[in-house]
């Protein structure tokens, strides 16, 4: 069998042509896998730099019954949009599951990662946003920043933003971008305008240090956290965790080795036992049970994510191409 070769134009073809509904189920379907031991994950390769300061993920695995299996390359260097580069990119590798031969090279640039996590927000979003949403609040200006605002839209009818950011430069780029959206949307760059607002907030940088002090969390507050995927990375104060009603990961395993639930339990301030992984959760049919509730949902990307999405381009762009 020939390998086929998938470019980004195709590859943004045909996850544009991919309902919201669609994406969130198979991320779902996903996620259940993963939590019912079905999905097969290795540990994440990691490569770390620190001159320009980078990272290279390499993620890996398959859901046992499924025709393929995956290897990813994920690469961010956080100066390359100072060179006018993106600041991420990657290919992923699908290989027949039964004889191991390589079906198909996509050549996504880190496309497929940033839409599989941004899909991930958005599931996320579904099962723990509160009744009513007052403001939605993003930590962040860079392309999950983005991503993660345009895929909420489908599941939160909240339209009022708050944007924290570092530079007016990047905030201003940031406005630009998402208006057409139909959002309104402030700027600050002082998180506490994030906390006073906004009832859902979502980080999304590669902060080493905490963003988001505990004793700015109030009742009836979502955290979805997805800046912590590597060891070293940090958002949110641990002892947030602490007064959470509700901890969802979407590996137990890996947050507990680097995610945001990581410096909570080594410092003993929860236990793994308050971890609950966002498939079961999602199983079970659980939502947040009511709206005083605080609820964390820490992210840190699991290889069954990127499984989903590259079947969904695969089926998409070979075999309906």
């Amino acid at each position: 069998m020939k390998t086929s070769v998938i470019s980004l134009r195709r590859i943004r073809d045909v996850v544009t042509n991919l309902s919201v509904e669609t994406l969130t189920t198979a991320m779902e379907q996903g996620f259940i896998a993963y939590s019912e031991g079905r999905a097969v994950v290795p540990p994440v390769g990691l490569l770390q730099f620190e001159v320009p300061p980078g990272d290279t993920h390499i993620k890996y695995g398959f859901i046992r019954g499924d025709a393929v299996y995956l290897i990813k390359v994920a690469t961010n260097f956080y100066d390359n949009p100072k060179q006018g580069l993106p600041s991420s990119n990657g290919v992923m590798l699908v290989f027949d599951q039964k004889t191991g031969e390589l079906l198909t090279i996509l050549l996504d640039e880190g496309y497929l990662t940033n839409v599989r996590t941004a899909v991930a927000g958005a599931v996320v979003a579904k099962y723990l946003a509160p009744s009513k949403v007052n403001a939605i609040g993003i930590v962040g200006t860079g392309t999950q920043a983005r991503m993660q605002l345009q895929y909420l839209k489908e599941v939160v009818d909240c339209r009022r933003v708050y944007i924290y950011g570092r530079s007016k430069e990047t905030l201003q780029a940031y406005v630009k971008d998402m208006q057409p959206y139909g959002f309104e949307i402030t700027t600050t760059m002082n998180l506490e305008d994030i906390t006073d607002h906004c009832n859902y907030i979502v980080t999304t940088t590669p902060s080493a240090r905490q963003l988001i002090q505990a004793d700015r969390v109030k009742p009836g507050m979502h955290i979805t956290a997805m800046g912590a995927d590597a060891a070293g990375k940090q958002e949110l104060d641990p002892i947030i965790l602490q007064r959470a009603d509700l901890v969802v990961v979407d590996s137990k395993a890996q947050c507990i080795d680097h995610g945001e639930a990581y410096y909570a339990i080594q410092q003993e301030i929860i236990t793994p036992d308050k971890l609950m992984e966002l498939g079961s959760f999602i199983k079970y049919g659980q939502h947040r049970k009511h709206d005083s509730q605080i609820t964390i949902a820490d992210l840190t990307g699991v290889a069954v994510q990127d499984i989903q999405i590259a079947k969904l381009v695969y089926e998409g762009g070979v075999r309906n191409g």
